[in-house]
């Protein structure tokens, strides 16, 4: 099934729900009209659907391979990118000054899920360009800026991320790679990096690796690791390319899904030693790591929804094709299975969980933009706050949902789901990564609970659940069983999250193993009560479309029919994650190792 990107949604989630007018006029964002984006997602769209989904099954039955000579990436890819470059879609997000557009967070993130919708295996690539390019505009000096932003942003060279290594794995305290100073400003860089997101490919003249290590007498630990760059060609004075720099790969992961995406082993230093530039200062590497790792784990989540919006549209065509079985109601013959109940359910599944993150992710593209662009510094920093708060949410509770969608997915197709010609399974495939890279959904929700909740006492989560009773407030003054329902749902989701809330923050130093075992449920319970909250307020929305006579009605009437089923479904589950998270510790720590 060819993906075509849901304008229309995306253009009611960026307009009504993530106040898109209330950001074109923000200082710096003056060319983010409504009608600009309008016109930047239907160009995006046209070319993601024309050039980038065309690539996905064929990538993933050629996949990219390894030679010696450097990694050669599937068929089409190489061609694909430099037109994407071109186009100036890198860039989209990115300042001016450095080639790019500037356009803000929320008219980016509809580009970056189309994107990742149609192809996720390519759009890795450009994904791992942005943190990069994010980590050097706050911590690189004027030179560096001045030598790798431009190319960065146009698309001529293109970025990674170089944390993890075998013996360390998430445990980024046990980072080896060294980095010896050499008196000239540089330093030797010596060391294995594994899982390294197109840490080699075809596809540009020059990569930009971005390389956590040691100094020579860094402390032990994270606080002894320092940031640096280490281009695949050394990059001259001028700016052309100088020698062959010592960091190589030496091998490519054979994967479960995003097979054409080459993932690399990079060893550095085999030869002599890597030549690398110090990003700001010694050890503080990490907390640069971090923008980057933030910039990818809000794509991360997009990735999630890009895959679940396909899987969706792969199972509906299906649905409507498919011929099995009479209706129950009794038709003379075989219908679609789409008239079949539990197809309907499923279906209903992909539809409504999809929407709920969209509507959830953008509105957190939105914070991004105020806390970077308000003119008040109260303003950026609260919105600073809030956003940080919902990137562990949609990073973790995004993807995991995609594991449900794209399943659902090849469940509808049955048996055909499971043969590999009809494409339904790749979408299954390709998703479970999604909850492992950059930062597991376990590590998401340790962040969400020990930064984003214990630290500030809950105050931030306190403040979204205060806006969520808002919504239900309003909610009650519309008349409707859809809206009563989603009202009872939505209440009961805001009091179940807040209980959960003041669960950790009380028993976050006395009994800390006991909340880290619900760490998960709590990060899904959030996804699940604020998306339900997106949904609410776009039911609320729709419903005065329809009674001012504007726009598409049945658009609007199945805004409001998604966001009921969203809440008989999924906000009809917070009670007993309630209760999980809150009471179930016991059972999930009770066992002693060696009864396992």
């Amino acid at each position: 099934m060819p993906y075509q990107a849901p304008i229309k949604d995306m253009l009611f989630v960026m307009n009504e729900l993530a106040g898109l007018q209330a950001i074109s006029e923000l200082p710096g964002c003056e060319d983010a009209t409504p009608e600009t984006a309008e016109a930047v997602l239907e160009e995006c769209a046209k070319f993601v659907a024309g050039e980038i989904a065309p690539l996905n099954h064929a990538g993933d039955k050629e996949p990219s391979y390894w030679t010696r000579e450097g990694v050669v990436t599937s068929n089409g890819f190489k061609e694909a990118f430099r037109q994407f470059a071109d186009a100036g879609w890198q860039g989209l997000q990115h300042p001016t000054e450095f080639g790019g557009q500037g356009l803000p967070k929320l008219v980016g993130t509809p580009c970056v899920e189309m994107l990742h919708g149609a192809n996720l295996s390519f759009a890795l690539c450009p994904l791992l360009s942005d943190g990069a390019i994010e980590a050097l505009l706050t911590a690189g000096s004027d030179a560096q800026k001045a030598t790798f932003l431009e190319p960065l942003v146009t698309g001529k060279w293109t970025g990674t991320m170089n944390l993890t290594e075998p013996q360390a794995g998430s445990d980024l305290a046990a980072v080896r790679t060294r980095a010896e100073p050499q008196g000239d400003g540089t330093y030797k860089i010596f060391g294995t990096k594994i899982f390294i997101t197109y840490g080699d490919h075809d596809m540009t003249e020059n990569i930009i690796h971005l390389v956590l290590a040691r100094t020579p007498d860094a402390p032990a630990g994270v606080k002894g690791i320092s940031l640096f760059i280490v281009p695949k060609f050394l990059v001259n004075a001028d700016g052309s390319l100088g020698a062959r720099n010592d960091a190589h790969c030496v091998s490519i992961e054979h994967k479960l899904g995003i097979k054409a995406s080459p993932t690399a082993v990079l060893q550095f230093g085999d030869n002599g030693g890597a030549i690398g530039t110090l990003v700001g200062e010694e050890n503080r590497g990490l907390e640069y790591m971090f923008i980057m790792m933030n910039a990818a784990r809000f794509g991360v989540g997009m990735q999630g929804i890009g895959v679940s919006e396909h899987a969706y549209q792969h199972a509906l065509a299906y649905a409507k094709e498919r011929v099995q079985s009479r209706d129950l109601n009794g038709s003379p013959a075989g219908v679609a299975i789409i008239h079949h109940p539990d197809v309907r359910r499923m279906l209903m599944n992909m539809r409504a969980q999809t929407e709920a993150a969209r509507a959830l992710a953008y509105v957190g593209a939105s914070l991004y933009d105020q806390a970077h662009h308000s003119a008040d510094a109260g303003e950026r920093a609260r919105n600073q706050a809030v956003y940080e708060y919902l990137v562990p949410v949609i990073k973790g509770w995004s993807t995991e949902m995609s594991q449900d969608v794209t399943r659902d997915g090849v469940q509808i197709h049955g048996g055909m789901g499971f043969i590999e010609e009809t494409g339904a399974a790749q979408h299954y495939r390709d998703a479970k990564i999604l909850t492992i890279y950059e930062g597991t959904t376990a590590i998401q929700a340790n962040d969400l609970i020990g930064r984003k909740t214990v630290r500030d006492g809950g105050k931030v989560a306190k403040d979204l659940i205060a806006q969520v009773r808002a919504t239900e407030a309003e909610l009650a003054g519309v008349e409707g069983a859809d809206f009563a329902a989603i009202r009872k749902r939505l209440g009961q989701g805001a009091a179940d999250l807040e209980a959960v809330v003041d669960y950790v923050v009380a028993n976050f130093k006395g009994d800390i193993k006991g909340v880290f075992a619900g760490s998960v449920p709590y990060l899904k319970l959030a996804g699940i009560v604020l998306g339900g909250w997106q949904m609410a307020r776009a039911a609320l929305i729709s419903q005065r479309k329809l009674a001012a006579g504007e726009g598409d009605a049945s658009f609007y009437q199945a805004k409001i029919v998604t966001a009921r089923f969203f809440a008989d479904h999924f906000l009809a589950q917070s009670g007993g994650m309630r209760s999980a998270i809150v009471d179930g510790s016991a059972g999930v720590l009770a066992l002693d190792v060696e009864q396992f």
